[in-house]
């Protein structure tokens, strides 16, 4: 049965992780994965910062050969990456696996990254390949996916579901309070009333799917 699986790694352990030293509050998101051979995640997000040079807050990193801006709006970067897959990294442990990202975000405290598998052995050869390499990686959360998941999906709006991510992400679950509700409506470019009603929402689709008989 398909499983998905989340993992952290230090943000220091990742190529990327080189530009928290500069910028510690920005937020880098790498592009949905689908593993291949010769192209990995081409594109990652910077956001929560506005500098004129983003490309040279990353130092130089074995794991990197290239880094080039290719869009930005506001206080978002778009850029484009080569990796440098004879790294032994997470990356290319992931490729040569075969294992695709669902969402992978850094912060200065740690990388997260959200993969699926065809079934639970694809995620322990993962594990595996990692200890082999001494990559730290510290795996938080495992599932099989069943019909439930992909209802709770459905049933989500592109909006509540946004909202729901993001404030998982930030903490806003967390007791206490890592962000609040204004908080997020700036990061959405909404009213915190507006906020409210997705979380409201979107929290109530999930709970009629998953507990309606």
């Amino acid at each position: 049965m398909a499983t998905e699986a989340t993992f952290t790694v230090p943000s220091d352990q990742f190529p990327l992780g080189s530009v928290f030293e500069q910028l510690p509050d920005v937020t880098v998101e790498l592009e949905r994965m689908i593993p291949a051979r010769d192209v990995v995640v081409p594109y990652f997000w910077v956001r929560g910062t506005v500098v004129d040079d983003i490309e040279s807050a990353f130092a130089e990193h074995p794991g990197v050969t290239d880094i080039r801006l290719v869009d930005s709006v506001a206080d978002e970067y778009l850029l484009r990456v080569e990796w440098a897959l004879a790294y032994d990294g997470v990356l290319s442990t992931l490729t040569e696996t075969e294992i695709p990202v669902v969402k992978a975000v850094g912060t200065s405290r740690q990388w997260t990254f959200d993969v699926r598998g065809d079934d639970r052995s694809d995620i322990a050869d993962f594990q595996r390949r990692c200890r082999e390499l001494d990559i730290p990686i510290t795996l938080t959360k495992l599932h099989a996916l069943t019909p439930i998941d992909t209802e709770t999906e459905t049933a989500l709006t592109d909006a509540q579901r946004e909202a729901l991510v993001l404030a998982y992400d930030r903490g806003y679950f967390n007791s206490p309070r890592d962000v609040t509700m204004a908080e997020l409506g700036d990061e959405l470019g909404i009213t915190q009333q507006a906020v409210a009603s997705r979380l409201r929402r979107g929290l109530d689709q999930i709970l009629e799917t998953t507990l309606s008989e």
